[in-house]
Order: structure tokens, then C-alpha cells, then sequence
């Protein structure tokens, strides 16, 4: 059993007034608990270094880095 799920299960029991105050608590223990932010993209990534690329620069920079390489094996 689940963290999550002993505390549904104990939770259950309780009158709706402590209920809510269990709710209360877990907001609480939310607003203390720093958020961890999502990178959705790779930008995102890089988002804090002040880099601003675009799907032109990343097409130049393959052709730039596979250009040389040999299509075909001889």
C-alpha cells in the first residue's frame, strides 16, 4: 500500500470537519514545498542561459555538421 493510499484510507474515517482540515494541511505543506519547473522542450533547456535557437539555426547546424559525411558506403 501506497503512501497516498494509507492516507486516503485513514482519512476516510474522519468527520468532514477534520477531513477538511487534512485537506488544509496538505495546501499548507504545498505552499512550503518549492515547485520543480516542467522543461517542456529542449529550448527549455537552455532557457536560463539566455540561447534563443530556431528550427532554422538547428537545420543550418546539422547540414554543417553531417556535410562532410559520406552518403554512401564505398
Amino acid at each position: 500500500m501506497t503512501t497516498w493510499e494509507i492516507i486516503a484510507e485513514k482519512a476516510k474515517d474522519l468527520p468532514a470537519d477534520k477531513q477538511q482540515e487534512v485537506l488544509d494541511f496538505v495546501e499548507f505543506v504545498r505552499t512550503r514545498t518549492p515547485q520543480k519547473e516542467r522543461i517542456e522542450s529542449p529550448a527549455g533547456l537552455l532557457a536560463d542561459l539566455g540561447v534563443d535557437f530556431n528550427a532554422k539555426d538547428l537545420a543550418e547546424a546539422r547540414r554543417e555538421m553531417w556535410g562532410a559525411f559520406p552518403r554512401e558506403l564505398p
